[in-house]
């Protein structure tokens, strides 16, 4: 946590340069944490190396598998040396473009899909001040959402910010468009113009790396009988636009420590039960994910998305323990993917018929909301009673919390 920044919501960058703060979540406690990949890696390999079983081995690159032989396949990469070493079972988290699940698409009855994104990413970077301080609010996710294009800014504990340019691979304005100095720098003046003064480095971070692409991966299974196992992006790589998937890696790992808990080293049942718990909420948080992307690029300035929000925010003051608004849920609960995904098209449905036909939060008619809210969202609602109004639907609407700025 030292190494963490909290972050308590996006901080909205319009083009001509107001900003519109959005909280993640409804209490203070309910914040991301932006942490430097590499500080976290070195994190975890600490954590492991305080146990006398565990070896890291640097170097070693996992080139596929035969597993009949049970041999794992290795490359060192700083002489391209191969060997081979028996184990099994191998668990392999071995990314989006695991060598591992390669060897298992020589399997009859593997499944695999990959989908890309039309859109790719260039990592930049927002400086510090000359002393070494913040230039925008260091506790907010900053968002320049521009339709077909959005710029997004992490924080860094030495006062920058890393910024990620999402933008199509092909088109008038893509990155393929974009060739020389002069192009990228107009583009980023007219569609990011408080943003340009902060990177003064825009141009050469821009040309020192290609685009990156952005991918989908579903398989199935995630196991060769009780020989090897894929977990984390090697299985159900997603797109980031939800900021679930190290949390969704992590918690593959929480899983599978249950089923070992359950099974033992029985790895024929270990690995299936496995999947059988995780696939169905890997899936959803993928589809969830690109959908995000759509909301954030397209949706989050737009006046009927933002009172959505403001009216999603009343319902979860009044009914808080049924009523969780649908990036919490994913956010700062343990509720499985699969489940916020269904809990959250209700919602998404009752917002859109409160505020079809209204202009501003207090226009909103509670009596149409707490009859939504128990009849479509709380299955275990007690019908026994005359329908009536809670008392605290009543309050005026400068009674109902709401975030000032939005």
């Amino acid at each position: 946590m030292k190494a963490a920044i909290p972050l308590k919501g996006r901080m909205m960058h319009s083009l001509t340069g107001e900003l519109a703060f959005q909280p993640y979540g409804i209490k203070n406690s309910e914040v991301l944490y932006s942490i430097a990949r590499n500080q976290f890696n070195i994190a975890l390999m600490n954590e492991a190396e305080k146990y006398e079983t565990v070896k890291i081995h640097f170097n070693q690159q996992c080139a596929g598998m035969d597993f009949e032989t049970g041999e794992l396949k290795l490359r060192d990469e700083t002489n391209g040396q191969q060997t081979a070493l028996k184990a099994s079972p191998v668990i392999g988290t071995d990314g989006s473009a695991s060598a591992l699940r390669m060897s298992m698409l020589k399997e009859r009855g593997f499944n695999f899909s990959q989908s890309y994104l039309h859109h790719g990413y260039k990592e930049l970077t927002i400086s510090a001040g000359n002393s070494g301080e913040f230039l925008l609010d260091k506790n907010a996710l900053h968002i320049w959402p521009r339709g077909q294009y959005m710029l997004c800014g992490f924080p860094n504990l030495d006062g920058s910010f890393t910024a990620i340019l999402f933008a199509p691979f092909y088109g008038e304005d893509s990155f393929e468009s974009w060739n020389s100095e002069r192009e990228v720098t107009e583009f980023f003046q007219r569609q990011f113009p408080d943003a340009v003064p902060l990177m003064p480095a825009l141009v050469e971070k821009y040309f020192s790396k290609s685009a990156g692409s952005l991918i989908t991966i579903k398989c199935d299974p995630w196991h060769v009988r009780d020989k090897a196992l894929l977990l984390g992006d090697a299985a159900h790589a997603i797109v980031p636009f939800h900021g679930q998937g190290m949390n969704c890696a992590l918690e593959d790992c929480a899983y599978l420590d249950e089923c070992v808990g359950k099974y033992g080293t029985n790895w024929k049942k270990v690995f299936p039960e496995f999947q059988k718990l995780r696939k169905v909420n890997t899936d959803a948080i993928a589809d969830l994910s690109l959908e995000n992307y759509i909301e954030l690029r397209d949706r989050v300035a737009d006046p009927k998305f933002l009172l959505k929000k403001k009216v999603e925010l009343a319902l979860s003051e009044i009914y808080s323990n049924d009523f969780i608004p649908n990036y919490s849920m994913l956010a700062f609960h343990r509720i499985p993917y699969s489940e916020a995904r269904e809990r959250g098209r209700i919602q998404s449905w009752i917002l859109d018929e409160l505020c079809e036909e209204i202009e501003a939060l207090e226009e909103v008619s509670w009596e149409k909301a707490d009859f939504l809210v128990k009849h479509k969202l709380l299955k275990t609602a007690d019908f026994s009673e005359p329908y009536s109004i809670p008392a605290v639907l009543r309050p005026p609407a400068a009674a109902v919390p709401l975030p000032a700025a939005v």
